[in-house]
């Protein structure tokens, strides 16, 4: 894995870059997560794609407090990594509000992006998402004292691991490597309005990946399946929301699968 830098418009973003030559998948994490919580599905990947993930703006070791954290803005950093990194229409596989950007980025550039999967996430409207995160971050008990007990806060197991990775040691112990602020306002169109017409637009393959205690309310679910009914659905039995720590294995599997299930098979040497 080769650490990498792209920008656009002064903010610098960090990506993980583990090479291969077959086609690109890029990774995007969801709200106050990191590029690193992907690693394990990336070495899943690698062998058949070249997988690129980075820390989205205001999050891990890209510019922390950017000024703009609209959702356009956050489209338009993945078309920037997928151009500088030199990336030809890849895949793009988003967690929660990683899926969602990933989802506009194949909205408004159909050209750009040759699949789409979706871990978690949906186009609807999230009136209490700013307010709920916001309590949420609030709950810290942060600086952490160790990583150990940063993970057993955050749930223990892979997916406190993942969580405590994120962090940042400083003299004091572990802190965020984000500003509450800046994530809560990045959240603040997904609670004025719903993304259904930029669901309904979407032209690519789509897979959508659910954990057995989804964050997806039933109905919304039947929603977006009744909009687009060429999408697949499954769930990963018991999962929750960070499915993709707790069962990368099962995820990588399901995205090679579904790759190999719309692409032709490549002819052999003999014809």
């Amino acid at each position: 894995m080769r650490r990498r830098v792209a920008s656009r418009d002064g903010v610098r973003l960090a990506c993980r870059d583990w090479g291969g030559t077959g086609p690109d998948v890029v990774l995007l994490h969801g709200l106050a997560g990191h590029a690193g919580e992907w690693d394990a599905l990336a070495r899943e990947l690698s062998p058949r794609f070249r997988v690129v993930a980075f820390d989205q703006r205001g999050h891990g070791a890209s510019d922390r407090r950017p000024e703009d954290v609209s959702r356009a803005a956050f489209v338009a950093d993945v078309v920037a990594v997928a151009g500088q990194l030199g990336l030809e229409r890849p895949v793009l596989v988003g967690q929660s509000l990683g899926g969602h950007t990933a989802m506009l980025v194949a909205a408004a550039h159909p050209g750009l992006v040759r699949a789409l999967v979706l871990v978690e996430s949906g186009p609807a409207r999230n009136p209490r998402g700013p307010e709920e995160i916001g309590a949420w971050l609030d709950s810290w008990p942060t600086p952490f004292r160790t990583r150990a007990a940063a993970a057993r806060f955050f749930g223990g197991g892979v997916v406190g691991e993942g969580w405590a990775a994120g962090l940042e040691e400083r003299d004091d112990g572990l802190h965020p490597r984000f500003d509450r602020d800046v994530l809560v306002a990045s959240l603040a169109e997904n609670a004025r309005r719903s993304f259904r017409e930029e669901w309904r637009r979407i032209d690519c393959p789509t897979l959508l990946v659910l954990a057995r205690s989804s964050f997806l309310p039933s109905d919304a679910v039947d929603a977006m399946l009744r909009e687009r009914p060429g999408v697949r659905a499954l769930s990963v039995p018991g999962t929750g929301h960070d499915l993709h720590l707790e069962r990368p294995e099962v995820l990588g599997a399901v995205i090679t699968g579904f790759w190999g299930s719309w692409t032709p098979p490549r002819k052999s040497r003999r014809g």
